[in-house]
């Protein structure tokens, strides 16, 4: 059960990826076409619908497999200071918390989608149903519920985490599991590792099994 969680969290993920890319050449487009107007050209129409729909579905991709890997953004300063139970309290209850805001955003998600539908409200420009922008959503919300109440398992010992398998905990995602003495700490942004030595981004190493940038 929990190697098919991993896999489809993972899978969702790179979907998501696949998506944000669609939303990215639809903006870039636009902009080329509304900067080419002269030429006949102009802007990709109910390109904004598409680029808050295509967001939100993949943000919602995205969320399952970050919280899996513990790679929401944190403040650890004096996490480390923590005595061993506190730390694990602290866990517990923030994935107790963040599976209960998570329940609580899809439940009213869901009544959102239900409401549209009934309404028939469009979109301005594509007289798209809005409706079918949260229908998208729901898929991999959903496949959240699921992973979200795993992780929580996870940390209270009820179910055994992957064989292999390292989280980014630490601040700004640091990977402590690749951390070696003498190497600087990697993290996800290059605007945090301008005052060390060695500058290594995993923006996508953390998506492929076993490929590590060593």
């Amino acid at each position: 059960m929990g190697k098919l969680i991993y896999d489809v969290s993972r899978v969702m993920a790179w979907f998501g990826g696949f998506v944000l890319s669609l939303v990215a050449v639809v903006s870039v487009s636009s902009i080329a076409g509304r900067s080419l107007s002269a030429f006949g050209l102009g802007p990709v129409p109910g390109d904004f619908e598409l680029v808050e729909a295509g967001t939100a579905l993949a943000v919602f991709c995205f969320l399952p497999w970050c919280h899996l890997r513990r790679s929401h953004a944190d403040v650890g300063m004096f996490w480390n200071i923590y005595p061993a139970p506190l730390q694990r309290f602290l866990k517990v209850a923030t994935d107790a918390l963040m599976l209960a805001v998570w329940l609580l955003l899809v439940w009213r998600m869901g009544v959102a989608m239900l409401e549209y539908r009934s309404n028939g409200e469009v979109s301005f420009i594509l007289q798209m149903p809005v409706w079918w922008g949260y229908a998208a959503s729901m898929l991999p919300a959903l496949l959240g519920c699921v992973v979200y109440f795993w992780r929580l398992l996870e940390t209270l010992g009820l179910a055994a985490t992957q064989d292999g398998f390292t989280t980014a905990e630490g601040g700004h995602g640091w990977s402590r599991s690749r951390w070696r003495p003498g190497r600087a700490r990697s993290c996800c942004c290059c605007f945090s590792c301008a005052c060390r030595s060695v500058c290594r981004c995993w923006h996508w190493a953390w998506l492929v099994p076993g490929w590590s940038t060593a």
